[in-house]
């Protein structure tokens, strides 16, 4: 998909569709509406008159101009009432967008910009946000399906934005901004997508690896014998099921523009098929187990956007993978694992594997001496049950990095919401025997999961993510097609930018002291 931003009048212009959002209950319309109802005679005030369409939040009309307008055809989006619109409508709106054009077989289209007093961002900010809901809207994954390819619509190829008032160079700027992530974020849709017998723990490795090149990444893939060298007992023991047939890998990814600097550590749990292990899940919906690597891949994918974006800040990303299958190798219920950092756990559930390989994981992350730790993993259907599919769950030790993860989710419109990690909880976890247990029942299950991982983190500044309900989408919405979102990406993007911005902050006031 290309852009392109113009100066010139939307409604003079040739293109297949011009799009136009529409508030709802509006009593003056737009600078930009009034200019194409102008030249199209009066027909979008009959329209809104009429009260066949409002401009109700999700509603769309589309209709032939005849030849009065530049574009071929007009596309009315609803926006809802304006005291509502915010930059996640902008970006909803351009993913309806491109929906809209391609359900009428058209490929170049056009849209005008939200009114500056209607919205707080500038065009730089409305640039990337028009890319991320244009490219992400159109994304599809077709690798194999090998019937009625040619009855599938055209995909667009063109997405012109009209600067209006906006600074056309910002715009640009945006937009190059947002294909960057974007681009990042199919990376991760595209493997959490794949069956598990091709995204296999080497697979996913050479993946990451095949991206390391590709950005100026460092890339360090240990296997079975070097884990087994640095003693992570707890990872190699989710492995053991599979150990022969498809061995483990854990990959080290390292973006350090700036020596010598503490680095940002993003920890993604790599389970690329998740049986449960001895303590077997029902078959009914294990199909979608290979999404497990989900935190993995979000990982993969964000330490492309940071390098190819070159935000001047330290980053190390860190995936263990593996899968967890039944075997005759496989540990049982009962066993006790024994972690990098020398702590032991008692398996009491085979299925409650992905906290064990992010502990070794979070072990591994303190040789960076990091500035902060945060892990993203498709941990528990506790959080589900919890949060449903809109909220991730945020758990940590440390409230002010707690706030800040938040508030990158926010921006990026992947929202998270906080649990507690009071002392009480970790009664559940205890252990007769070793050090802990790997779970503590169905009570409270996506917080004592954390309570364990919160171990692994000792005094590392530390935030975990349970990203269970939000890395799959089974309705599909504006900008996430049905099937993997590639949740986590843009967050952590957004968060690498504020710590790079606070650095700069600093250098700035060291300067001028």
């Amino acid at each position: 998909m290309n852009f392109e931003v113009k100066t010139t009048q939307a409604e003079s212009e040739k293109l297949d569709a011009l799009v136009l959002g529409i508030f709802e209950g509006e009593p003056e319309p737009a600078a930009d509406v009034k200019a194409v109802d102008s030249a199209l005679g009066g027909t979008i005030a009959e329209i809104l008159a009429g009260g066949s369409f409002t401009g109700k939040a999700g509603s769309s009309l589309s209709l032939p101009t005849s030849g009065r307008l530049g574009a071929r055809w007009l596309i009315l989006l609803g926006l809802g009432k304006p005291a509502d619109f915010k930059l996640e409508n902008w970006r909803q709106m351009a993913g309806r967008a491109v929906a809209a054009a391609r359900d009428l077989k058209l490929k170049i289209v056009g849209t005008t910009l939200p009114d500056p007093h209607r919205l707080e961002a500038g065009g730089q900010a409305l640039g990337q946000a028009l890319a991320e809901g244009a490219i992400l809207g159109s994304y599809s994954f077709e690798v194999y399906k090998t019937e009625n390819k040619d009855e599938a619509p055209p995909r667009v190829e063109s997405v012109v934005a009209f600067a209006g008032p906006y600074a056309a160079d910002d715009l640009r700027r945006g937009i190059a901004d947002g294909e960057t992530i974007s681009a990042s974020v199919c990376l991760t849709r595209d493997m959490v997508q794949a069956p598990a017998k091709d995204l296999t723990p080497t697979v996913l490795a050479a993946r990451a690896a095949d991206m390391a090149r590709e950005a100026g990444i460092k890339c360090e893939i240990l296997t079975e014998k070097e884990a087994a060298d640095l003693k992570m007992g707890a990872f190699l023991g989710v492995a053991k099921g599979s150990l022969e047939a498809q061995p483990p890998r854990f990959v080290v990814l390292e973006y350090m523009p700036h020596k010598g600097e503490k680095p940002l550590v993003f920890v993604g749990k790599g389970i690329t098929f998740d049986t449960g292990g001895i303590s077997i899940k029902p078959a009914d919906g294990m199909e979608k187990m290979k999404y497990d690597m989900a935190g993995g891949a979000a990982v993969v994918g964000a330490m492309r956007a940071i390098a190819l974006l070159k935000l001047p800040i330290n980053v190390v990303g860190l995936v263990p993978a593996t899968e967890n299958m039944p075997g005759g190798n496989a540990i049982h219920p009962g066993d006790i694992l024994t972690a990098m950092n020398g702590k032991t756990i008692e398996v009491i559930n085979t299925d409650a594997e992905g906290r064990l390989i992010l502990a070794d994981a979070l072990a591994y992350a303190e040789k960076y001496d990091p500035e902060i730790v945060v892990d993203l993993a498709t941990l528990t259907g506790a959080c589900v049950i919890a949060l449903g599919h809109q909220a991730i769950g945020i758990f940590g030790n440390n409230q002010d990095l707690i706030d800040r993860v938040k508030a990158a989710g926010d921006r990026a419109w992947e929202r998270c919401w906080q649990l507690p990690l009071w002392e009480e909880y970790n009664e559940q976890i205890k252990s007769d025997i070793a050090d802990m247990k790997n779970s503590g029942g169905r009570a409270a299950g996506a917080i004592t999961a954390a309570a364990m991982l919160a171990k692994f983190a000792g005094k590392l500044t530390w935030a975990h993510l349970d990203i269970a309900g939000t890395a799959w989408e089974e309705k599909g919405r504006p900008y996430a097609p049905k099937g993997a979102t590639g949740v986590g990406v843009r967050l952590l993007v957004e968060l690498a930018k504020d710590y790079a911005a606070q650095k700069a902050g600093k250098a700035t006031a060291a300067a001028t002291a």
